[in-house]
């Protein structure tokens, strides 16, 4: 027996969860689990349907089609392994919370290699026996050092990209060549203290929580749609270095919840928004 998901995005309309249940029926498909969700503002429907049986893509797509309403968009994708390349700096903490995840089986992932723009990080990928490639960015213009490592990610063919603090910004090209599929952490509960150094604006603005962000990226920096978010309290006794490590925990947590949601497809891009299913 297969199993797959089937995601749904349309404009909402009657009796839509019966049309789709039926196609399945009708496929001979167990349903295992089913979400869905209006977005009342919008007018739009989402449901994700975890489904098992035996699959013929094409006929079910095209029943989908004949069912659902003009400007609807489904797709039927595999439950199994994505396959990752993970983008880093300097700061080991979400790589290593990740790689550690993967080795124990608590993220079921394969991460097909690691890119660096330092060489700092790669004998701890090492250790994991995972490929690591050190690009550094000095003496190139962005566009070209972009170019090398893009012509590296396409060799590995990931389905996501995961900037683990890669301290980099990106080009609008590179990231429309993986739109969708690039997937920050950010060191604050955005939209605030968007770009460098946010501990030591939430330090100077004497706030009482700090967070961390999980999003995907887009070209407006640090505001592409969310994903997760998690945040902890503080008092007047931090300091911006102990707020710091504070949040090097919170950002790894959340960065790893991010993707135990997309990679079992529970997320839904909508404009800069998302629809989540926990």
């Amino acid at each position: 027996m297969q199993k797959k998901i089937l995601l749904t995005d349309c404009p909402d309309a009657k009796g839509l969860i019966a049309k789709i249940t039926n196609i399945c029926y009708k496929h001979q498909l167990n349903i295992i689990k089913n979400d869905e969700f209006v977005d009342r503002a919008q007018g739009r429907f989402f449901m994700r349907t975890a489904l098992e049986g035996i699959f013929n893509d094409a006929t079910l797509l095209e029943d989908l089609d004949m069912a659902l309403p003009a400007g609807a968009e489904r797709r039927l994708v595999a439950s199994g392994r994505k396959r990752l390349v993970l983008m880093v700096t300097r700061e080991p903490h979400c790589l290593g919370d990740i790689l550690m995840k993967c080795y124990a089986g608590a993220l079921d992932v394969e991460i097909a290699a690691v890119i660096g723009n330092h060489p700092d990080l790669g004998a701890l990928v090492e250790k994991f026996d995972i490929p690591f490639h050190c690009l550094p960015a000095e003496g190139l213009q962005r566009a070209q050092h972009e170019e090398q490592v893009m012509a590296l990610v396409d060799d590995y063919a990931p389905d996501y990209l995961v900037l683990a603090k890669y301290m980099r910004v990106l080009t609008p090209e590179f990231v429309a060549r993986y739109r969708g599929r690039i997937i920050n952490i950010h060191h604050s509960f955005l939209p605030a203290f968007i770009g460098a150094k946010p501990y030591q604006q939430a330090y100077e603005r004497g706030v009482k929580i700090i967070g961390a962000t999980a999003h995907f990226v887009t070209d407006d920096l640090d505001e592409g749609p969310i994903i997760e978010q998690d945040v902890i309290h503080v008092d007047h006794a931090y300091s911006a270095e102990a707020m710091a490590a504070a949040g090097r925990d919170v950002e790894k947590s959340v960065l790893s919840r991010a993707l135990q949601l997309v990679l079992q497809e529970r997320v839904f891009i909508h404009g800069n928004k998302t629809v989540v299913f926990k």
